[in-house]
């Protein structure tokens, strides 16, 4: 089944109805802000649901859908453990733990935003300069994976230059932050995340039963672990059905790591130092609201990220046996019995004869592994005989080394017209909703804890409201211009990661302390943070050796290796937060333990119900 290139006057009508309610809700939030408490905080009066879907429309990007649907197709369904780490961490730790204290702490302290937060509870505006600035500069690159994951999925479907999709996207959303702050955030939110639900339910119920059922297609899915890559399957990846091989000191031991550090640990545990998560938890009256949004957020959050990462492993036996008819020669023999060949991937040429078809990355032939169909005589580019072998691939994506098209290939190749129209509405509800929260977090961070800390401010904010939609202009420009410049294997997924996992070892440490204990000091805070920062700086720049080699100061002073540790098996697949978070948390209780508290008077203030 051909692709979808064409938009119809249909497309554009629906697209157009679409905008149209976003708009008219971005309209009743801008109708609505007339304050700065309402343009931070929306007012502090969400209905529990509203600020539920919201958080989990927030949440969930096409970063989790495109970006980590990819990443399943890749590795598969061990990704399925971040899924129960976003509801048992994302959901239930962050509401029912912290999200009371953080309510309670914000509404005492009159804290508007998350570095608002932590500088209040710490008495130190250098703390929330500094968590500002770490915003203003890190945010642009979890902007740009959301970014591209909407623009690859409408440049798939529609034949949309990408360039094009991305400054749709962009100026969209920026068009309702703007002018209508978090309230107008949280309408449309709500609006975006029933979309989601709908989208998300249909793809699950399709794949499985294009798939014979679950029970067939999880059995299928099984039996195809022979057909992994080869470069796979030299990492450590066993089938799309099971974890990676686990060990340490050895080559097949480096997807374990990758997946579990990186993906896993670092999104499902850096969650709970998302600013723009954090700061739903101070727009509800009290803690009955966050308590009735827990059953709809887990739900949500089921849902939306549960199926992407099962389609996207699901998506290799459907194109075992629905793929594109692919050609090649053999390379080996993968399993006689069952027709699977691991091939060199070949095109027929003007002149009648089979040239390779070169890796766009390597220049080398590509291979995959084929299920094969038939078998006959041909003649190779330089006249020499071979048996070329016809059939089909579960590495259609993979022999192009573009992750992040698993999915929205599958959706235009597999799925029904007009659910391609349904999926993009789909995408570009979870990349405006989770785009609008950033925004909306860079401008307030830009203008209520940069500016106003160093210009000052009117009683009620006001003179800042400017600097914050600047801010957002400035921030949409960037991330553009990052989204359009690194367009790398499943870079949706690792940019990601990156912003998750710099959050957890950067701000967790200060901000769970903050919340329970008043013997955290306002050192111990700071030093905590520094230390997370420049642990996970460090290990990015010198160590992870996709990001090292990609940043490349390594090779400049160490004879083009791309990792400091390119030498020692594992250490550059393992993930910055296992190393910073620990040594940021040792800091903060090491340091707080010598160093003197805060007053009194201002932890009664903090904690008022242990007063005396």
């Amino acid at each position: 089944m051909p692709g979808h290139a064409n938009v119809g006057w249909i497309d554009i009508l629906v697209i157009l109805i679409y905008l149209m309610a976003t708009g008219y809700l971005g309209y009743l939030g801008w109708k609505g802000t007339r304050t700065a408490s309402d343009f931070l905080l929306a007012g502090r009066g969400a209905h529990p649901v509203i600020m539920a879907i919201s958080y989990g429309a927030t949440f969930i990007s096409t970063s989790a859908i495109v970006g980590f649907g990819g990443v399943a197709g890749l590795f598969g369904m061990s990704l399925l453990w971040l899924t129960f780490l976003n509801i048992g961490v994302g959901i239930f730790i962050a509401f029912v733990v912290l999200g009371e204290p953080t309510r309670r702490i914000g509404h005492h302290l009159g804290a508007h935003t998350f570095p608002e937060l932590l500088g209040r509870r710490y008495q130190s505006k250098g703390i929330q300069v500094f968590a500002g600035i770490l915003l203003c500069l890190f945010m642009p690159l979890y902007i740009a994976a959301v970014m591209t994951g909407g623009s690859v999925f409408a440049a798939s479907q529609f034949g949309v230059d990408f360039e094009v999709a991305l400054l749709i996207f962009s100026l969209l959303t920026a068009a309702y932050v703007i002018p209508g702050g978090l309230k107008a955030v949280m309408y449309t939110d709500t609006l975006q995340g029933v979309i989601m639900i709908l989208g998300m339910g249909y793809l699950l119920w399709f794949t499985y039963d294009s798939l014979g059922g679950v029970t067939q297609a999880h059995q299928t899915l099984t039996g195809m672990a022979n057909l992994v890559p080869g470069p796979l399957q030299e990492m450590g990846h066993r089938g799309w059905t099971a974890m990676p091989e686990f060990g340490w000191g050895a080559k097949n031991y480096e997807l374990w790591w990758t997946v579990v550090t990186a993906i896993i640990l670092g999104v499902g545990i850096g969650v709970l130092a998302q600013p723009q998560l954090i700061v739903r938890f101070m727009t509800v009256r009290s803690r009955r609201e966050l308590d009735r949004a827990v059953p709809a957020g887990a739900v949500f959050i089921l849902l939306m990220v549960g199926t992407p990462y099962v389609v996207g492993s699901l998506t290799n036996a459907w194109y075992a046996g629905n793929g594109p008819l692919l050609h090649g020669r053999v390379v080996k023999e993968i399993d006689a019995t069952q027709g699977r060949v691991l091939v060199e991937l070949v095109k027929e040429a003007p002149s009648g004869r089979w040239e390779a078809i070169p890796n766009p990355k390597t220049g080398k032939p590509s291979v995959a592994p084929l299920i094969v169909a038939e078998r006959q005589p041909a003649v190779d580019a330089r006249g020499q005989a071979f048996e070329r072998v016809s059939g089909r691939s579960v590495a259609v994506v993979y022999a192009r080394g573009q992750a992040d098209q698993i999915v929205p290939r599958f959706i235009t190749t597999a799925l029904p017209r007009w659910f391609g129209l349904l999926f993009f509405l789909t995408l570009m509800s979870a990349a405006m909703s989770t785009l609008s929260s950033q925004f909306h977090t860079l401008g307030t961070a830009a203008g209520r804890d940069l500016w106003e800390q160093f210009a000052g401010g009117g009683r009620d904010g006001q003179p800042s409201l400017l600097v914050m939609r600047l801010a957002i202009l400035v921030g949409l420009l960037v991330s553009v211009t990052l989204a359009f410049m690194v367009r790398d294997e499943y870079v949706i997924a690792r940019f990601t990661a990156i912003f998750f996992g710099l959050c957890a070892a950067t701000f967790m440490p200060a901000y769970i302390g903050g919340l329970f204990s008043k013997r955290i000091t306002r050192a111990g805070a700071l030093a905590s943070m520094l230390v997370g920062l420049f642990t996970s700086l460090f290990w990015l720049l010198f160590i992870k050796e996709r990001e090292a080699g990609a940043i490349g100061l390594v090779k400049r002073f160490a004879d083009g290796k791309s990792s400091l540790a390119a030498d020692a098996l594992n250490w550059p697949s393992v993930d910055p937060i296992v190393v910073a978070l620990p040594l940021s948390l040792a800091t903060l209780i090491l340091v707080s333990a010598l160093t003197r508290p805060l007053d009194g008077a201002h932890l009664d203030r903090c904690f008022p119900e242990r007063r005396g």
